[in-house]
């Protein structure tokens, strides 16, 4: 199979199907693959949502990538996130100093977050080439703030929030340092690096939980394309969106073109979507709070998913590779 997730066919084939007799009863938060949280416990008012996020790659803030990750994932639903757990899986190869300089970028980011950290392990696996994050994060929700991956609705606008490719490209800059510090001066590349902060998107999220969205879907493996996709077919809604006024940094656009990558393809961690049925006033309040914010598009009844661009109109397609994977693999295939 190709690197990345599985298809959805593959998913409901191969996945869903075999587990459907244990997912009775479950309406809120029914396992997909659009859904990417589950309920832990549940009282009368509040509700413990958990999810589980695995990256890997060979950069030692690779952990901070994935709870930044974790921890948007739990604001898409309306949980605020208070602690993760975390496994590292290191190639044979590795030294024992890239863990600790993984765990030292780990516990800098949940102490700057507020996270506490309920269980650490590490291993060195046979059969790896790169390192390995998982992180399970938990966080807490009123139940009547509580939303899902199938929560938006038809006729309603879509907004974008911060820009998309910003996680692929922190992530890119890491795997291809050297290279790219051929072709641009150090300024571009530390400017970039100044950006990482803005990978996590829980405040814009919780301004948007008071605001009147309807759905929120952090845009990650696969890109906006992937997340347009994801979030339509959880609603089983269509959409129209405009390519153009997708927002994306032009550092992004420029180290995308070195490696020949689609930037609208990359891993966004950071960027969200929202649906509210007051986008102008949405794009506007988080405006004020500094947090970059454009209507693309709106939701419509039927499937039919609609994206413009130079005029002329095409139809989204299903998921596709992210176009992180693509870097992995020339170094792998420079190395062979």
């Amino acid at each position: 199979m190709k690197a990345g997730r599985v298809s959805q066919t593959v998913y409901r084939r191969s996945v869903l199907k075999q587990i459907q007799n244990n997912i009775e009863g479950i309406d809120f938060l029914r396992p997909s693959q659009e859904e990417t949280c589950y309920i832990a416990d549940e009282s009368e008012e509040r509700i413990t949502i958990a999810t589980d996020v695995s990256l890997a790659g060979n950069e030692k803030d690779l952990g901070v990538f994935a709870i930044a990750q974790a921890v948007d994932q739990l604001a898409s639903r309306g949980a605020r996130a208070y602690g993760i757990s975390v496994r590292i899986m290191l190639p044979t190869f590795a030294y024992e100093s890239r863990l600790k300089a993984m765990m030292v970028e780990i516990s800098e980011i949940c102490k700057e977050k507020g996270l506490r950290v309920f269980f650490a392990d590490a291993q060195s696996v046979n059969g790896i080439q790169t390192s390995i994050v998982h992180v399970t994060a938990h966080g807490e929700a009123k139940k009547e703030q509580l939303l899902a991956s199938r929560s938006a609705k038809a006729g309603e606008e879509i907004v974008l929030v911060k820009w998309i490719g910003m996680e692929g490209t922190l992530r890119i800059i890491r795997e291809e340092g050297a290279a790219l510090a051929e072709r641009f001066a150090p300024g571009f590349l530390n400017k970039l690096e100044d950006m990482r902060d803005e990978i996590f998107s829980d405040r814009a999220m919780e301004i948007a939980g008071r605001n009147g969205v309807s759905a929120m879907h952090p845009i990650g493996e696969g890109g906006i394309l992937a997340a347009l996709w994801d979030m339509a077919e959880g609603a089983g809604i269509g959409l129209s969106v405009e390519m153009k006024k997708m927002t994306v940094r032009q550092e992004t656009i420029e180290v995308c073109e070195v490696f020949h990558l689609n930037p609208y393809q990359l891993t966004s961690t950071g960027a969200v979507l929202m649906v509210t049925p007051k986008g102008e006033e949405l794009k506007e309040r988080l405006k004020r709070e500094g947090i970059p914010a454009e209507i693309i598009g709106h939701t419509t009844e039927g499937n039919e998913r609609i994206i413009w661009g130079g005029g002329e109109k095409r139809f989204l397609d299903r998921p596709a590779p992210d176009e992180l994977a693509r870097i992995y693999e020339m170094k792998e295939n420079a190395n062979a």
